[in-house]
């Protein structure tokens, strides 16, 4: 018997957490947190749908939080298994747990100090602590390399391929003994978006899959080609500094912030871009990122790493990086000329916040969004149009000019999809997740009916029998 469930990314584009039961073993494949609002609290905190102290092992597609994110509250509620990922994926996801355990005890603290000015006695604890964080670190147990077949659990091999999303980050082909034969299931973590100058194309799986979970954040439409993307970046900037504003960038400290940098970098070396121009990384995290990058330059594009060796695109001559939050602070004193990339992407905490605040007002700034912006996040209300936006306790009027630049996503978009699918041979079924159900998944399913692939989208925790 083999059974396949989701815990997360079912019918909705974050959480990653799939299930493989086998009458030998039980393997995790990621477990993310929900992001897209304060609402999702309760969802984060809730039971797993799974007893964690049964799972043997759990295999990590890549560092995203919306993947790795609730792997401390795993570790607390009992796991005492493995967890193997790639050797930057093991890196970046210290980093990325360390961040958000920080995030959780401010909130608990912010909504503490509130619910005692309203004379309520409230005492609520963050979802995990930085000790949390840190313990679960501990249970990376052996790293994964591109193409290396591993055995994993009784009766369970994975190999980990590159899925060219950011830096480590792997769709994980599992091989499952059961009853005498060997069923295959691949699944595909995040899919990156190809062709783009810092990391290597997707990779096929090494043998076609008889089952394939694949995600489908891009489902119902493409992307705007690289090149264009870069110039209409670079577009923006120019206009917002003819205007005398600030550009705001939110800005995914994995992957995006290298990627803004570099094309930056580009855009100065052909001088489409002033060489001095006043750039700021405000995210310890975006920081230590692109410091982790440079001690892999094996994990990246050949023509890249050429780059590093000619002279590092991400440093630039004016760019500042800014750790401090007093540093942070005083960039919101610069009322033009600077473009300030800052965390989180999706504008629900962080640095960015208090940047958005200081410009969204201001007729003459920009605010770029280059990355996918879930429901319910203050990324999406500027996107859709909102006029008046919350920023701590004020209300912020949205005079800003707004550009949203899905070129520089590291999801493949609906074509890029197919052809990933397509070097899989025909699988059995193909299951839908990590997606909007009524655009991504719905649009995708439709180009799989043309395609005679049957296919499926799971229900949180629905038990599916694969054999």
């Amino acid at each position: 018997m083999i059974r396949l469930s989701c815990h997360g990314a079912a019918k909705q584009v974050t959480g990653s957490c799939h299930l493989i039961e086998t009458d030998q073993a039980r393997v995790l494949v990621d477990c993310g947190l929900f992001q897209g609002g304060r609402e999702l609290a309760e969802e984060n905190a809730a039971e797993f749908g799974f007893d964690p102290a049964s799972i043997d092992v759990l295999l990590l597609t890549h560092a995203h939080l919306d993947h790795c994110g609730r792997i401390p509250l795993l570790v607390k509620r009992g796991f005492r298994g493995r967890i193997i990922a790639t050797p930057p994926t093991r890196e970046l996801t210290h980093l990325v747990l360390a961040d958000s355990a920080g995030l959780q005890e401010e909130d608990a603290r912010r909504t503490e100090r509130h619910a005692r000015h309203r004379g309520e006695e409230h005492a609520p604890s963050p979802l995990y602590t930085l000790a949390d964080a840190f313990r679960s670190m501990d249970f990376f147990d052996g790293a994964a390399s591109y193409g290396q077949r591993l055995g994993v659990a009784p009766g369970v091999h994975a190999t980990f391929m590159n899925a060219g999303h950011i830096l480590g980050s792997a769709s994980i082909f599992l091989e499952l003994e059961d009853g005498g034969s060997t069923h295959t299931v691949y699944f595909s973590g995040d899919i990156g978006n190809p062709g783009r100058p810092l990391l290597d194309d997707p990779q096929a799986p090494p043998a076609p899959p008889d089952y394939v979970v694949m995600e489908t954040t891009y489902g119902d439409r493409d992307h705007r080609p690289w090149g264009a993307s870069t110039l209409e970046l670079i577009d923006a900037i120019t206009d917002t500094q003819v205007r005398g504003g600030n550009v705001v960038i939110p800005t995914f400290a994995l992957e995006r912030a290298q990627e803004v940098l570099n094309t930056l970098s580009e855009g100065m070396e052909r001088g489409m871009l002033p060489r001095h121009l006043a750039v700021f990384l405000d995210s310890p995290m975006a920081i230590s990122a692109t410091e982790i990058f440079s001690r892999y330059p094996e994990a990246m594009r050949a023509s890249f790493i050429q780059r590093l060796h000619d002279a590092d695109p991400f440093a630039l001559p004016g760019l500042r990086m800014t750790r401090d939050a007093s540093e942070s602070m005083a960039i919101n004193q610069i009322r033009g000329g600077a473009v300030i990339m800052a965390g989180s992407g999706m504008a629900t905490g962080g640095r960015v916040r208090h940047h958005l605040r200081h410009n969204l007002w201001n007729a003459a700034a920009s605010v770029i969004f280059v990355g996918y912006a879930a429901q319910g996040t203050l990324a999406r209300l500027i996107i859709d149009g909102a006029k008046h936006v919350r920023l701590f306790d004020e209300d912020i009027r949205v005079r800003a000019r707004i550009h949203t630049i899905n070129g520089f996503s590291a999801h493949a978009g609906q074509a890029e999809l197919l052809g990933w699918l397509a070097r899989c041979g025909k699988p059995r079924k193909v299951f839908l997740v990590h997606g909007d159900e009524d655009r991504g998944m719905k649009v995708f399913s439709e180009q799989l009916q043309t395609r005679q692939l049957s296919w499926q989208i799971p229900g949180m925790g629905e038990p599916i029998l694969l054999r």
